[in-house]
């Protein structure tokens, strides 16, 4: 198929670049968050046959709406559209979702679902245990072509639209030999007992014309607030780029890794399972480890791996999150307790700082200054949101998968293995060399745990948790003592 302009269909170049590279996955990193949102909404307008699409959130706000009627737009050409949402998080999107469903091209089904719609907190008073194994799988999937698939969720926090705030993450864009197994993945899902139809749930909320989403949009686009953001995706290079094959594409062996939907219901056994699949593709790490989580809650029987491999000499980089920058706080207490016995082996911490000022008119003032010419991870970040890791400079894992007791035992997970000394180089190198920039390095002195931010040549030292208030940090020493941590 060629398009109107007489210019190569996405499909046509995509099938050009696979031919050339049998057997093997071309990988895109997505770092930039406007990018990735550029990314999916390419992906959208030139689909030509399916679009199958699954998230654990997507916002009621500009870049959820945008992408709503992106797929509306798709599914107006004749392209088949399936929507599988986790249900935890759609407050406010029934009508929505219900214009979406009744559309010939377009079928909703939400995982795990809550049976009463209004009020949603009742459904967790008679069914707790079900309700808390969600599907934190992401993946954005053009004609069994293409894939989109990482950390980011559908919202503006994600996709660089709200001034000031920005979740620091990693997609990547796949094409070629991986494909083919996330279609498969997909469809499991698509097709399994905790996926249900939209129209099987009871709703007293009327579906939405979606004449009214498409105005939405288009008010959205018109807005000064968001016209801004549409007018910078429209002029980002990453477009002309990629539909100009101008795009530097690693091709990589690469495993997909992901949890069996049968993990939701609390049936999957160990080797359907995330951990299981990661231990077995991996092997035992001979001398590198970076990883980075934005909630790293490593547990009793973790702390003993890391430490095994750090008395075999494996040096090993940990990234996530500080208390400051932290969304949520209960989980850094499953972190924050261990923090001294990984130091004293000599694993190196780092916890990303919270870029963007605090809410006094004072300290936002000093913090402006002291925040002033430093480095930042992609654009203006605030949260650290990125689960990658990788493995003796030669193994890469992007995916949805938090280093946690829930990541690994309660929801349902995605993500990939990529065999690439080349990405994992890149990589490593981005993140070693940035750092000090925009994380705190924390070191033991005294036996006693001291952050140390960089500015430059200036160094500060911090006897307790930067920037977080006393209640905060009481409240996360009160935690670590609670027996809770299964549950983080």
């Amino acid at each position: 198929m060629v398009s109107d302009n007489g210019q190569e269909s996405l499909a046509q170049v995509v099938q050009a670049l696979v031919s050339e590279h049998p057997g093997e996955t071309g990988v895109l990193p997505l770092v930039e968050a406007r990018e990735a949102f550029a990314a999916r909404i390419l992906l959208a307008e030139q689909a030509q046959h399916q679009l199958d699409v699954q998230y654990y959130i997507w916002r009621h706000d500009i870049t959820g709406t945008l992408l709503f009627e992106a797929l509306h737009e798709a599914a107006e050409r004749g392209v088949k559209v399936r929507l599988l949402l986790d249900d935890l998080s759609t407050v406010g999107l029934d009508a929505t979702l219900k214009g979406l469903h009744q559309h010939p091209n377009i079928e909703v089904r939400l995982f795990n679902p809550l049976k009463l719609r209004r009020p949603r907190f009742i459904n967790y008073l008679f069914e707790f245990r079900r309700l808390n194994r969600r599907m934190h799988n992401k993946a954005f999937i053009a004609d069994g072509q293409m894939v989109i698939s990482g950390g980011r969720n559908i919202g503006d926090e994600y996709f660089g639209a709200i001034r000031n705030l920005l979740f620091a993450d990693l997609d990547v864009m796949f094409i070629g030999d991986v494909v083919d197994d996330v279609q498969q993945d997909f469809d499991r899902y698509w097709d399994s007992e905790p996926a249900v139809p939209l129209d099987e749930l009871y709703s007293l909320t009327k579906p939405q014309d979606l004449s009214v989403l498409q105005k939405i949009a288009a008010r959205y686009k018109d807005d000064p607030k968001a016209q801004e953001y549409v007018k910078a995706i429209e002029e980002l290079p990453f477009l002309s780029k990629l539909k100009a094959q101008e795009l530097e594409i690693i091709w990589a062996r690469t495993q997909l890794i992901s949890d069996s939907p049968e993990k939701a219901l609390g049936r999957a056994k160990p080797q359907q399972m995330v951990p299981h699949q990661l231990q077995q593709a991996i092997g035992s790490p001979q001398s590198h480890v970076t990883l980075v989580s934005p909630y790293f809650v490593p547990t009793k029987a973790g702390i003993k791996e890391l430490i095994a491999l750090a008395r075999r000499g494996v040096q090993i980089i940990i990234l996530t999150n500080s208390l400051e920058a932290t969304d949520v706080a209960v989980v850094h207490a499953g972190y924050a307790k261990w923090r001294r016995t990984l130091l004293s082996h000599g694993i190196q911490l780092f916890e990303m700082q919270c870029l963007t000022p605090l809410a006094r008119k004072d300290a936002r003032k000093q913090r402006r200054q002291r925040l002033k010419g430093k480095e930042r991870f992609g654009s203006a970040a605030s949260s650290l949101h990125a689960k990658t890791f990788m493995v003796d400079m030669a193994r890469v894992f992007i995916g949805s998968l938090n280093f946690d007791p829930r990541s690994a035992a309660i929801n349902t997970e995605l993500g990939f293995l990529m065999h690439s000394k080349a990405l994992a180089g890149s990589l490593e190198k981005a993140i070693v060399e940035t750092l000090p920039h925009y994380a705190y390095q924390l070191r033991l002195i005294k036996n006693k745990i001291v952050w140390v931010e960089h500015l430059g040549e200036q160094r500060s030292y911090y006897k307790s948790e930067p920037n977080a208030s006393i209640w905060r940090r009481l409240a996360v020493r009160i935690l670590e003592r609670l027996p809770i941590e299964r549950l983080l």
